[in-house]
């Protein structure tokens, strides 16, 4: 059996700790670790990650442990996707005691205003590991930050270039994060993944669908809507039943420190950050082009078409007799065309997706924040098309339609145009 060196290292302000593993299957069978609380040759991978001692040298074992964990199978065993939030603390303490909590530490902004709000901070990654630890269950990190810059920042990036607007957490929820997450079940020998999220997992047809939560208010349907079946044979989300205030008081009857804990925002990388100046740190040109409206009469100046989405309101920097709204915009001519209210109503949408059981009829939500609305759905190639019985406004390509029948997700995909 091969043997294997791994270093891990963790630096803060001027404080710098490092770990040196020689690993051989599952066992560390050499060590060089100062500031832990016990030695590491002879421990197996997984009880190593249950080890405590000064902050930074245990996130420097974690920081080596996360490159090569690799645990014998053990039936019963759950993998607990960890925010260091109050949601998947409690989903620990549902999945316990045989569990392995992960957290996943991905990139973030580093011009950013408020890094640390976000769910892969590395304050959040201490706070998940620091509770798995006071419940003596094992801890492991991930760090993802090269590939979530590629698969979901880049998109993100190119989707505002192309005239679009992006969901960079629906691509990350529904297939980067659950993909890297199921790929460590099966690595941590494990036979489950549970999340904090507030959803429901159910069977229409023969095939396993997303469901909206008890909670609507905390529903994350939408975010899983592109989750494919096979991922949800092993999926488990305990909370899908129960509201909010009730996962809070469970967490305060634990004792958990996540109980007052506040949430971590959407869009994590953006640390608190406007999309905007995101953007142009990530390259997109500040290039001045005319705001039109509907018949192409030049009504003002504008300093980048991707600083605009449709049904934006603010920021126009036009004068009018009435209120004025984002229509469309344009990245060959540069351009960004604006109207009223009422020219933001739209009845059919074109949909790049798929149906995953035939519908013919079903509530259309085509933005996070917007209500569903029902529509007729017709299949087609390479996704299917909505025709919405009433119309919808500030509908954008590059957004995700969500197509539910009851509470289940039967169809969802990328809004590639409307009318």
């Amino acid at each position: 059996m091969t043997t294997v060196e791994v270093l891990g290292d963790a630096t803060r302000s001027d404080d710098w700790a490092s770990v040196r593993l020689r690993v051989r299957g599952d066992t560390i069978v050499a060590a060089e670790a100062d500031g832990l609380d016990s030695g590491l040759p002879g421990l197996t991978l997984l009880e190593a990650a249950t080890v405590t001692g000064e902050p930074l040298a245990v996130e420097a074992l974690a920081s080596a442990l996360g490159q090569v964990f690799v645990a014998k199978p053990e039936p019963g065993r759950a993998v607990v996707a960890m925010s260091g939030g109050v949601d998947s603390a409690v989903a620990l303490l549902r999945a316990a005691p045989n569990a392995i909590g992960v957290t996943l530490r991905l990139w973030q902004d580093p011009a950013a205003p408020d890094a640390e709000r976000a769910c892969c901070s590395p304050a959040a990654v201490a706070a998940a590991r620091s509770t798995c630890h006071s419940r003596g269950l094992p801890h492991v990190t991930l760090d993802l930050r090269e590939e979530f810059r590629r698969v979901v920042v880049q998109p993100f990036v190119d989707g505002y270039e192309e005239g679009e607007t992006p969901n960079p957490c629906i691509r990350c929820n529904g297939a980067f994060r659950f993909d890297e997450l199921l790929a460590f079940v099966s690595r941590a020998g494990a036979e489950t993944l549970w999340t904090g999220h507030y959803a429901r997992v159910v069977e229409r047809e023969g095939r396993l669908l997303v469901a909206r939560a008890a909670d609507a208010r905390k529903d994350q349907s939408y975010m899983l809507a592109t989750l494919a079946s096979d991922a949800l044979a092993r999926v488990r989300f305990p909370l899908g039943a129960q509201s909010k205030e009730e996962t809070r008081a469970e967490a305060t009857s634990a004792g958990l420190a996540a109980a007052g804990r506040s949430e971590s925002q959407e869009a994590c990388f953006l640390g608190g950050g406007d999309y905007r100046g995101f953007l142009e740190r990530q390259g997109l040109c500040s290039e001045a082009g005319q705001i039109l409206d509907e018949s192409g009469q030049v009504l003002g100046r504008h300093d980048g078409y991707w600083r605009f989405t449709a049904g934006q309101r603010r920021g126009l920097g036009v004068a009018a007799s009435r209120l004025l709204y984002v229509l469309r915009t344009d990245r060959p001519s540069n351009t960004v065309v604006v109207g009223p209210h009422e020219s933001l109503a739209v009845t059919s949408v074109e949909v790049d997706g798929r149906l995953y059981v035939p519908v013919s009829r079903g509530e259309a939500k085509l933005r996070y924040g917007s209500p569903p609305v029902l529509a007729s759905v017709v299949a087609a190639s390479g996704g299917f098309s909505l025709e919405l019985e009433e119309p919808a406004h500030a509908v954008a390509r590059g957004q995700v339609a969500v197509v539910y029948d009851d509470d289940a997700v039967v169809g969802a995909g990328i809004i590639t145009g409307v009318a």
